[in-house]
């Protein structure tokens, strides 16, 4: 080792090549002896060399100790090189397997959340929850009837109203379609009967043979009020909102602005019509009749001075003879909510609102909004425009009924 260390000593310092690194300059200016150890520490910390691969021919490896300062240089930085890309590789393993984990029990946690819900919608279901379509509607009958029979007006232009040929139209006829439609019943099985007011709540009709006929719906723009409910009328949601105005023959009458304007006068209401409390309120002489088509007989008679009802029911009239007769907007306030008498059946009221609610959360279902421009958008008059009622359907609360995860609310 001596002899080596004499022979470096000896030796002509060798130039380095144009690039070599700081490292290489370094290890040029350490003495001899220093160098040396170096070399003996290189070579007891460096990994032994693997076996030779037999067929391989086997290269010549020079020993540490004859290395020049170059290629010791070279070395130490191809160990580091190769340390540093280890370490790289190390570091990318780990965060390849951090994320990887992270999948897993990302995907595990939602296959748990998926589960718990189809548990918690399957408890609901079985286990007390709200009842199903399938259950409301063995609960309410509908499965078992041949028919619907429905209760409506028959005497109200726009709203509903049986010609001569035995054809209805009118918005309460359409609403009632679409409920029939999503009942189950085809247009063909729906069957209307005539009503008068007070017959809407005691649920029954009139047939072409004067005979009574039980209905299980009634749609006869029937108010939905506080008192009727507390006196056992089972109403749906509000299906439409309308107000009260008033009708006098043209000419013959100076201007409605309010219901003040009707004190002493002989004015016709319907019979258990909403409209009545507010005209006596306002010291009018009130006449009542069970159908509207018997106020106007009056009023075209002479025998009462205005008819006072909802505006809804007034404006097919006006609409029907433009030259005969004069519409007021009272500007009032308050609205008539219209809804449906469904009777002491629950889960039919329950099947009904569905049908409102789809209704009006579905942007796609247009039928009520068709039913309203075919029947009363087109009696609004074009010079006075006298409100006739509120051209949106009333918000429908999503009634309790249960369904599965995969099944669409709205149809």
């Amino acid at each position: 080792m001596a002899d080596t260390d004499n022979d470096d000593d000896g030796a002509a310092p060798r130039q380095p090549p144009p690039d070599d690194s700081w490292l290489l300059r370094t290890l040029q200016q350490l003495p001899p002896k220093q160098l040396a150890a170096l070399r003996r520490f290189v070579t007891a910390a460096a990994p032994p060399e693997p076996p030779p691969v037999p067929v391989v021919p086997v290269v010549p490896v020079v020993p540490v100790e004859e290395m020049t300062v170059e290629e010791l240089a070279s070395r130490d930085i191809a160990t580091q090189a190769a340390m540093e890309q280890a370490r790289a590789e190390a570091e990318h393993a780990a965060i390849t397997r951090r994320d990887n984990q992270f999948k897993v029990w990302r995907l595990a946690g939602l296959g748990v959340l998926i589960v718990l819900t189809l548990l918690v919608s399957l408890g609901r279901l079985l286990v007390g929850g709200p009842p199903s379509v399938a259950e409301l509607r063995a609960e309410s009958g509908v499965d078992t009837w041949t028919t619907l029979d429905i209760g409506v007006k028959d005497d109200q232009y726009g709203t509903a109203y049986r010609d001569a040929a035995g054809i209805w139209t009118g918005f309460d006829i359409d609403i009632a379609y679409m409920i029939a439609e999503d009942l189950g019943f085809r247009r063909e099985d729906v069957r209307f009967y005539g009503l008068e007011s007070e017959d809407r709540a005691r649920m029954q009709a009139t047939d072409a043979d004067r005979n009574r006929v039980p209905v299980q719906l009634v749609i006869a723009s029937y108010s939905i009020t506080e008192k009727r409910k507390i006196e056992g009328v089972h109403f749906s949601q509000p299906y439409l909102y309308t107000e009260q105005s008033v009708i006098t023959l043209k000419g013959r009458h100076g201007p409605v602005v309010a219901l003040k304007d009707l004190q002493d006068q002989r004015v016709c209401t319907l019979s258990t019509s909403t409209s009545a409390n507010a005209l006596t309120d306002a010291k009018a002489i009130v006449t009542q009749k069970n159908r509207v088509k018997e106020c106007f007989a009056e009023l075209d008679a002479g025998t009462v001075d205005a008819i006072s009802t909802d505006a809804a029911i007034l404006a097919g009239w006006k609409h029907e003879f433009p030259e005969k007769y004069e519409h007021w907007d009272l500007g009032l306030e308050s609205n008539e909510r219209w809804g449906i008498n469904v009777g002491e059946n629950p889960a039919l009221e329950k099947l009904v609102n569905l049908t409102l609610y789809r209704s009006w959360a579905d942007p796609k279902d247009t039928r009520w909004e068709k039913a309203f421009e075919q029947n009363l958008q087109v009696e609004i008059d074009p010079v006075k425009k006298t409100a006739i009622a509120v051209g949106e359907q009333p918000r429908a609360e999503r009634p309790e009924v249960g369904w599965m995860p995969w099944e669409d609310p709205l149809g």
